[in-house]
């Protein structure tokens, strides 16, 4: 049986509403090496960018349901290593608190990657996770977690602080808050709140709405750079 996610067919005559909701449904039952990944190639697209923009060597994944994108970017850090020499010691920390379906996906211990089993409320996290980190360490975070309000501010909250000037907070699944976008009406909601409130309190990041490069994401508000505090006031006045 081959491994490829459902066949989309892009109908010029219908809605584009109804080709983004066909390529939504896609994506939640793609695979990168066999394994369940559930990101569109578009917004992967952009991670290629940001991890390259901000050579980034560390990728801090918040959700890792089955490891299909922890393995995805371990793989790419290890290529920005490995054959273009732009980074040194690639490191995947993926955190979830059940990795039952990541274990049986990927092993308990795949090369390069880092399962640290965890609730996202543990106050402890942080250190926990600084803990493991090389000494100058570049990280790139990566919200996927439950799409809901509280559990997005609190991992920008505690989590912010791993994202050096330069870097990124990716914040997933936005769609949530946006009627046009959001599959399903009972998903959470709260995401794009959370992100609001986040960065009121925060000037040193900003939205970086024009790295929605490819005209799909699932992602709309959710691509943030921390700048110098100086350049945050300017950005948010």
């Amino acid at each position: 049986m081959e491994l490829l996610p459902p066949y989309v067919e892009a109908d010029l005559t219908a809605p584009l509403r109804d080709y983004w909701l066909k390529r939504e449904g896609q994506h939640v039952k793609d695979v990168y090496a066999g394994v369940r990944i559930q990101k569109m190639p578009e917004d992967l697209r952009v991670y290629e960018h940001l991890l390259w923009i901000s050579r980034a060597d560390t990728v801090i994944e918040l959700g890792t349901n089955h490891g299909g994108s922890a393995l995805w970017f371990r793989d790419r850090l290890t290529t920005m290593a490995t054959t273009y020499g732009r980074i040194e010691e690639p490191r995947v920390i993926s955190i979830d608190r059940d990795h039952t379906k990541a274990v049986e996906a990927i092993g308990a211990a795949p090369p390069g990657i880092t399962l640290l089993t965890a609730d996202l409320q543990d106050e402890d996290l942080p250190d926990r996770v600084s803990a493991l980190l090389a000494p100058g360490a570049r990280c790139l975070v990566v919200e996927d977690t439950l799409h809901a309000y509280e559990t997005t501010k609190t991992a920008l909250d505690r989590f912010a602080r791993f994202v050096p000037v330069g870097g990124f907070f990716v914040v997933e699944d936005g769609i949530v808050d946006v009627p046009d976008l959001r599959p399903d009406k009972d998903l959470p909601r709260g995401v794009l709140p959370a992100i609001h409130d986040f960065l009121a309190a925060n000037p040193d990041f900003r939205v970086r709405r024009d790295l929605e490069r490819y005209g799909l994401t699932c992602f709309p508000g959710g691509f943030l750079e921390r700048v110098n505090a100086l350049d945050g006031r300017e950005a948010a006045s």
